[in-house]
């Protein structure tokens, strides 16, 4: 990775990173009223990034349930055009030293991706007429607890450019610093912080451990064995190694033992021996927001190829489980009018 600070901060390169942040968000308030004096904003931003006076400026903040309440802390427009040429410049560099089996906040990765890599591991055991044990495990409030120090040891393994290290370190130290800890879900750069922070753990357990059945998603991991003692020692070095190289916690309620037999519950889906099915929790999810898009259309208050969108990456989660009637129920209920 080439880049360079003047490169990253310059004015070309802010100007890519607003069309990419404006995505999807041309009619909040703070994004127009910064488009207003789009040029000066972005031109004022450029120079007190080369200069060396930007600082970033707080965080307002609200919560939402999707569908566990969650804290969102929103930065200003501005900061958040450097948090976007941050995370691409970050993205070029980690996306090769990702492990395959991370999926969360990836192109071309995401949750059906991961049932799916999951439910191929289990195969395996199947083909081999061996027992499938499971192990799911949920680091505890994994966003609030990184540890900003770690954070930045991390980072700078991999970055050189001094005025670019920096200028991470004044993100990372954006929120919290009064306790060094924690990173804000409201910031795109905290989806590859978080990715960045885990991977050490995901070296850890493919290295290290030379567990060949094992697949993250965000905080969730799932290590596949077909000997129970083993996979208890493996996840009790995992426990180890993340309280004392991490910081991290991951509580023994967080830990849950599963027979293939039993039904695998992760992301939002129960792989089975020769099935996967949606949790009846994540099918009230999706019944509530496809009604919602469905009520949002027959009011014009949503284009069709925005709705098409999202229905069509729902449908897409739903096209690798046994889900034939659920899809035409949907269909049927909320979308007849339409074609999707």
């Amino acid at each position: 990775m080439n880049v360079d600070y003047d490169e990253l901060t310059s004015v070309e390169n802010l100007f890519y990173s607003w069309r990419a942040y404006k995505k999807g968000k041309s009619r909040k308030a703070d994004v127009m009223k910064f488009e207003r004096h789009l040029e000066d904003n972005l031109f004022s931003l450029h120079e007190k990034l080369k200069t060396g006076s930007y600082s970033h400026a707080g965080y307002s903040y609200f919560r939402i349930s999707d569908p566990k309440k969650r804290d969102i802390w929103k930065a200003a427009v501005g900061d958040r055009i450097v948090h976007q040429a941050l995370f691409e410049y970050l993205c070029k560099i980690y996306e090769p030293l990702f492990i395959d089996l991370s999926f969360s906040s990836r192109k071309n990765k995401g949750t059906h991706k991961a049932v799916l890599a999951l439910a191929e591991s289990a195969k395996n055991f199947r083909k081999n007429r061996e027992k499938c044990l499971a192990m799911k495990c949920d680091v505890r409030k994994y966003f609030e607890n990184i540890d900003h120090g770690i954070l930045l040891e991390i980072l700078r393994k991999n970055i050189g450019d001094d005025k670019i290290f920096n200028l991470l370190k004044t993100v990372v130290k954006s929120f919290n610093n009064n306790v060094s800890r924690g990173i804000p879900l409201g910031n795109i750069t905290s989806q590859i912080f978080a990715n960045i922070y885990l991977n050490e753990l995901d070296e850890f357990a493919t290295g290290d451990l030379e567990l060949e059945h094992y697949v993250r998603y965000n905080d969730d991991f799932i290590v596949l064995e077909n000997n129970e003692e083993k996979l208890f020692a493996d996840i009790e070095k995992i426990r180890i190694f993340l309280k004392e190289k991490m910081s991290l916690k991951l509580p023994k309620e967080k830990i849950i033992f599963r027979k293939l037999n039993w039904g695998i519950d992760f992301c939002g889906c129960v792989v089975l021996p020769n099935a996967i099915l949606i949790r009846n929790k994540t099918k009230g999810r999706m019944f509530e927001k496809i009604k919602a898009i469905s009520r949002k259309l027959r009011a014009e208050k949503i284009s069709l190829s925005d709705a098409r969108k999202t229905i069509n990456s729902y449908f897409g989660l739903l096209s690798h489980c046994k889900s034939h009637n659920l899809r035409e129920k949907i269909r049927n209920r909320y979308l007849y009018e339409y074609i999707f």
